[in-house]
């Protein structure tokens, strides 16, 4: 507080704000000077100190084969992190000819250099985080348990919430005669719980048991008024909970101070995996058909807790063709032969849900659409390979309205129902790629595909994938 003299022009501080002034050596001077900025040419240089952080993402509706990608980058990472969704993502990653799957586990974890984080914008169902490490513990992933950290700050997925979503999907069915899709693995009734505020996190589940036991209870009558017939063994529940506090108690950090330390400590690489994708991004997806989370690059900031001014190189992972799972808007689905062909050459079938994926051409415009909120520096163009026996390959470039071009992509799913696609056709390389492991190993014909792809959204391809294992992604840059 201070008072302006409209006489003299001068700052003059009250008493007490005058010796509080003087204690701290901050002088009305050095508020003059502080309210009166440098000019503009000698504008204060923003710090770009610490450590940048990767972050590879879905520019699809998922499914691209972000693990293959991480997979790659985390074999030189020092830490490897998740920031949102929980074990609705499927992640699959070979490595030599062992598969693995991961759902909640980062994609890092097979690093045994590596340290990988669970982030406080992860959901976490803690019986399906260790029945999944244990599943690749007995294919050979030894010593996860001492490479994971896991934020105090998570949220807590419980078997109920899992029991609630699959209620809730059988609601829309019964009343709108359709569903959302969702992998009915209590991701949304968590983050309901969460915006509702009466979520439970990882860290109450290690501070006072008896008062996370009244809470648990308290969050278990919530849902059972609204779903009456939402059965819960609490006693159960709670005895089981008990135990896996302890199993994660050595795991569990402030996810906050560990990414300031990893930042700013000594140099690092550091590794973001996004779960999900742009088009099931809670807030720019295809909605109300989208996951519950951002899985846009805004999540990672709010998922780890860190500046947007450490976001170092942003990937975004894309087929060479378009694929989705579930119901909603999908404008180059092929609903005959082609999409049949992808689906069985590509193997398209969920890694959490094991239902078959829809299959269609590659969408430029949701990669466009993509690329305008993430900001992607490269592109990983993956499964080129599944494209190898078609003589004719078309690519969408647009959208039509009533004849008419959009400039955007639409918000609103029924206007999205009704787009007509705007194609760009090229004829097949009718070659085997998945031997290539350099780009003058692909055919030219291939190799005009990626340059269209390429130069229509501008944004580089630094890597093409021809395969399921890490030696089939060709490194271009």
């Amino acid at each position: 507080m201070y008072i302006y003299n409209v006489r003299d022009g001068a700052l003059h501080f009250p008493p007490v704000v005058a010796a509080e002034a003087k204690m701290s050596n901050w002088s009305a001077n050095d508020h003059k000077n502080y309210s009166s900025p440098a000019s503009a040419s000698a504008k204060r240089q923003r710090s770009d100190a610490g450590n940048k952080v990767m972050v590879v993402l879905g520019a699809q509706w998922g499914d691209e084969g972000k693990g293959k990608v991480v997979d790659l980058l985390a074999t030189e990472s020092d830490v490897v992190c998740r920031c949102q969704g929980g074990n609705n993502a499927g992640h699959t990653v070979v490595v030599e000819g062992k598969e693995y799957d991961f759902h909640l586990l980062p994609s890092g974890i097979i690093n045994p250099k590596c340290t990988s984080l669970i982030g406080n914008g992860v959901v976490i169902h803690l019986p399906g985080l260790f029945e999944e490490g244990d599943k690749n513990e007995k294919k050979g992933l030894k010593g996860w348990e001492k490479r994971l950290i896991i934020s105090d700050r998570a949220h807590i997925v419980f078997d109920f919430h899992q029991a609630v979503d699959g209620i809730q999907e059988a609601r829309r069915q019964e009343q709108e005669g359709k569903n959302i899709g969702t992998t009915k693995k209590g991701i949304g009734p968590t983050y309901t719980s969460k915006a509702s505020r009466i979520g439970l996190r990882i860290c109450d589940l290690l501070s006072d048991y008896n008062e996370f036991s009244i809470r648990f209870k308290n969050l278990v009558q919530q849902y059972q008024s609204m779903y009456p017939d939402l059965k819960v063994d609490i006693d159960g529940q709670l005895k089981k909970l008990k135990e896996y506090a302890e199993r994660i108690r050595p795991m569990v950090r402030d996810g906050v101070y560990f990414m300031n330390e990893a930042i700013h400590g000594p140099p690092k690489k550091i590794l973001v995996e996004g779960a999900n994708a742009a088009l099931l991004d809670i807030d720019f997806g295809t909605y109300p058909f989208v996951t519950s989370s951002n899985c846009t690059v805004g999540g990672v900031c709010t998922g780890l807790g860190i500046p947007p001014a450490n976001i170092g190189d942003v990937y975004g992972v894309s087929k060479a063709y378009t694929t989705r799972v579930g119901i909603g808007a999908f404008p180059t689905e092929q609903l005959n032969e082609v999409g049949e062909l992808l689906q069985t050459r590509g193997h398209e079938v969920g890694v959490t849900t094991g239902r078959k994926r829809r299959c269609g051409w590659l969408d430029l415009v949701i990669l466009r659409y993509a690329q305008m909120i993430n900001g992607f520096t490269a592109i990983a163009l993956t499964k080129l390979d599944i494209l190898d026996v078609l003589e004719e390959i078309k690519v969408g470039v647009a959208y039509k309205l009533n004849g008419k071009r959009i400039p955007h992509f639409p918000a609103n799913m029924e206007v999205l129902n009704k787009v007509e696609v705007e194609y760009e056709t090229f004829p097949g390389w009718m070659t085997d790629t998945s031997a290539a492991r350099k780009w003058s190993d692909l055919p030219p014909k291939a190799q005009n595909y990626i340059r269209f792809v390429e130069n229509h959204i501008g944004v580089p391809i630094k890597w093409v994938g021809v395969g399921k294992s890490r030696e089939c992604m060709i490194q271009m840059f």
